[in-house]
């Protein structure tokens, strides 16, 4: 990359391999990792850089590929400066590297439910731009408002309704930053929100492949079929009974592999490559449209280039 960068008060490492920050342990290098010491660092890094140089926030890496080529330009990385937890009345404030099971658990602690949260994999950031959720609550649900920072270095609010979150979907400018959020939780007991987020993660470990190198759930469920987790919701229409019905439960491509366990779960058995897993899931997609005429959107974030035997 030719263009200047701006030298900031945190870490900035060139040509940095993305593979040990996301789950599926893929992903070749970004020109530029960013790791702000604070949000003023974020805000001058942004206002300063060149407004031709693309930026991608990268949370956690749980729901994310990484393309083997790498990715051009920056990719922000909030760290410890980004992750406390407060609490006043029936608000939680979280910064966004904050993960959501640990915004679950001060919740808890404090008598406030947000439990939904407990099992989803990831940071509060990426739960908002997915509007994740679980047992029929989602972010938007609870979202009171975010703080963000612009790609020209302005320290912004935006209220949930400005976001026009829907089902996995959230509109923000291009290159903005979450930093932090805010969200109202209804109140309960402690002790039965901590016991009902024990069975939560029994659930999950019985069902999903909990132990494998994965990025959660990999494709949507087909529009108006999200889980709810009530004892009416219905099942035939889930991404993965769709992808099990074309007989693809355990499929593999290199050391790409749909879980024999939750077969919209793809999982790196230990030498997949990134387009390994793309690949796969194309299949999926091709193979479920040719069977029940649904055709299945990614659920799994894909960013970057493909790798050098690709092009």
């Amino acid at each position: 990359m030719t263009a200047d960068i701006p030298t900031p008060r945190g870490s900035l490492i060139a040509n940095r391999s993305l593979d040990s920050l996301t789950w599926l342990r893929v992903g070749g290098p970004a020109d530029w990792l960013f790791q702000p010491a604070d949000e003023a660092d974020l805000a001058e890094f942004l206002a300063a850089l060149d407004p031709e140089v693309p930026v991608f926030a990268m949370g956690v890496g749980s729901n994310l590929i990484v393309r083997d080529g790498g990715i051009r330009g920056v990719v922000i990385r909030l760290g410890r400066a980004f992750n406390g937890v407060e609490i006043d009345g029936d608000i939680v404030t979280a910064g966004a590297a904050s993960l959501d099971a640990q915004v679950a658990r001060r919740a808890a602690d404090a008598g406030l439910d947000l439990t939904f949260l407990r099992t989803i994999p990831g940071s509060i950031g990426g739960a908002v731009r997915m509007n994740a959720g679980c047992y029929g609550t989602y972010m938007a649900d609870r979202l009171i408002d975010v703080t963000a920072v612009t790609r020209d270095g302005q320290v912004i609010t935006l209220d949930a309704a400005q976001l026009k979150l829907a089902y996995r979907h959230s509109e923000l400018p291009e290159g903005c930053v979450i930093t932090g959020v805010r969200m109202r939780a209804p109140k309960g007991d402690p002790d039965a929100l901590h016991a009902r987020m024990a069975e939560q993660l029994e659930r999950r470990d019985a069902t999903q492949p909990t132990r494998d190198r994965s990025a959660g759930s990999t494709f949507r469920n087909p529009a108006g079929y999200s889980s709810t987790g009530q004892a009416d919701d219905t099942h035939e229409l889930k991404a993965w009974a769709l992808i099990d019905q074309a007989g693809l439960r355990g499929h593999s491509w290199g050391g790409a592999q749909m879980s024999q366990k939750h077969p919209n779960f793809l999982i790196n058995t230990g030498g997949a490559t990134a387009a390994d897993l793309e690949a796969l899931g194309e299949l999926v997609r091709r193979r479920v449209l040719e069977e029940s005429g649904h055709e299945l959107q990614w659920e799994v974030v894909r960013i970057g280039e493909p790798g050098p035997e690709e092009s």
